[in-house]
């Protein structure tokens, strides 16, 4: 679907259906496309930077957001992975758009096993991008989806909590709930 903008440019529209999710460190916003896949994910105060981060890994397209029908599968196993299912944030259907380096930064976040940490550094060399520790934070900053791509398993390099975008209350919060020890 297109649609023609005021200034005669023909923008793609995305539809994504927003739910909201409580949780015992705060409100969750879902963000799905109409195939029930997940495209954002952040916690409710944050939903101005939420907006931001989707007009830019979306240029040029028109984003409507509407209440949800019903509640979806990604909604449900966000219930799941609080109440203590930790795997079943691996269930979530997802989609996320950006630049080659931030999707390969995300790509390597999935593979940071429940239950464990690594340092920027050691993201930077999984992705075999070693020198490139600074612009992995950024990107990992970037995370379209919070909790489903894990950017909350990653640590400094002297193992002490850094940079959450939800806050490293939660971030604690999170680590202790999948068994870090902190």
């Amino acid at each position: 679907m297109n649609e023609i903008n005021l200034q005669g440019e023909v923008m793609s529209v995305l539809n994504l259906f927003e739910e909201r999710l409580s949780t015992p460190i705060g409100e969750l916003i879902v963000l799905m496309d109409a195939d029930g896949r997940a495209r954002a994910i952040d916690w409710s105060e944050y939903s101005t930077r939420m907006q931001q981060l989707l007009v830019r890994h979306y240029p040029r397209t028109s984003i409507h957001i509407q209440p949800a029908p019903k509640p979806s599968p990604a909604t449900t196993a966000l219930q799941h992975y609080f109440a203590g299912q930790l795997e079943a944030l691996n269930t979530v259907a997802f989609f996320v758009q950006g630049t080659p380096f931030q999707e390969q930064v995300w790509a390597g976040l999935q593979h940071i096993p429940c239950g464990t940490t690594w340092s920027y550094k050691q993201l930077a060399e999984y992705i075999q991008r070693p020198n490139a520790m600074r612009a992995v934070g950024t990107a990992n900053g970037a995370n379209p989806i919070s909790l489903v791509i894990p950017c909350h398993r990653v640590i400094g390099n002297k193992h002490q909590l850094v940079g959450y975008a939800g806050g490293l209350e939660r971030k604690k919060w999170l680590l202790q709930h999948e068994g870090v020890l902190l």
